[in-house]
């Protein structure tokens, strides 16, 4: 078993990335498939098996750094440093994801192509939810993404080509789904590559550190939930909805792409500075 470690350690990246997702695929579905046939509510379905799937995620990555690569420190070797410079990053990632959310629909307001309102929920309580929400999505996804595979790919490859396939594999992963939700949400692709460049950037700027990534992943998904689920804002269609986000995803939309652009350019500014 030693020998196939070692094998496995020094082959080519997409065989090594092939037999991890294998591997993952053999502990997740024994779980998920009944979760499918047995749940009847969507919505359930998605929460479940998507936990359980970030849960064999880390099991195994945890199993792979040990075997594999002989790195016991799996979660530092990736970035995820218990520091209190990492805690900074974090915050830092947080309020920058969340200012420039309320940059963009503040704009969007401002401009008459969006009305603010009332919530109609208790705001504090979406406020609590939506925190936990987008750190639990970056620190997941980020760990998957900017963490494992990025590492992987760094391994065989330069640092231009290991940041935009991380990318385009980060943007295009999120349409695994039916054929008719994938062109649904199809305007939002651009965007989501944008987003893993700035996320790949953002990590090399704080010396390979996650708590930025994390933190900046987070601020996002933080500043959407609460607009969305506390139903702040309503369009007035004074624009037409490629502009501001189609089905009102701002990340469907000119704005989100643009704004998103801007970040990264931002951020990459500070990684070639740095």
């Amino acid at each position: 078993m030693k020998i196939n470690f070692v094998r496995l350690a020094q082959s080519p990246a997409p065989i090594r990335l092939g037999c991890f997702i294998a591997i993952l695929l053999l502990l997740w579905l024994p779980f998920a498939a009944p979760i499918y046939l047995l749940v009847r509510d969507s919505n359930l379905v998605s929460i479940l098996t998507i936990v359980l799937l970030y849960a064999n995620f880390i099991l195994l990555l945890k199993l792979w750094s040990k075997y594999v690569y002989q790195q016991p420190q799996m979660l530092q070797h990736y970035g995820l440093e218990f520091t209190r410079q990492n805690g900074v990053d974090l915050l830092r990632g947080l309020a920058m994801g969340l200012i420039n959310i309320l940059i963009l629909f503040g704009l969007q307001g401002f401009w008459g192509w969006l009305i603010w309102q009332q919530p109609k929920v208790f705001l504090l309580k979406v406020i609590l939810e939506g925190l936990i929400v987008g750190l639990g999505f970056g620190f997941a996804e980020e760990l998957l993404f900017r963490g494992w595979l990025l590492n992987e790919l760094q391994k065989d490859y330069s640092l231009r080509v290991a940041l935009w396939t991380d990318a385009v594999a980060f943007a295009a992963l999120h349409f695994i789904k039916p054929l008719e939700a994938i062109i649904n949400t199809l305007p939002q692709f651009p965007a989501l590559v944008v987003l893993g460049l700035t996320q790949v950037w953002g990590k090399r700027w704080r010396r390979g550190r996650l708590g930025l990534p994390i933190g900046l992943h987070g601020g996002l998904v933080w500043g959407y939930y609460i607009i969305n689920v506390g139903e702040l804002t309503k369009y007035s269609g004074k624009v037409p909805d490629w502009v501001t986000g189609v089905n009102n995803n701002p990340l469907q939309g000119l704005m989100g792409v643009l704004l998103m652009s801007v970040l990264a350019l931002w951020i990459r500014g500070r990684t070639v500075k740095n």
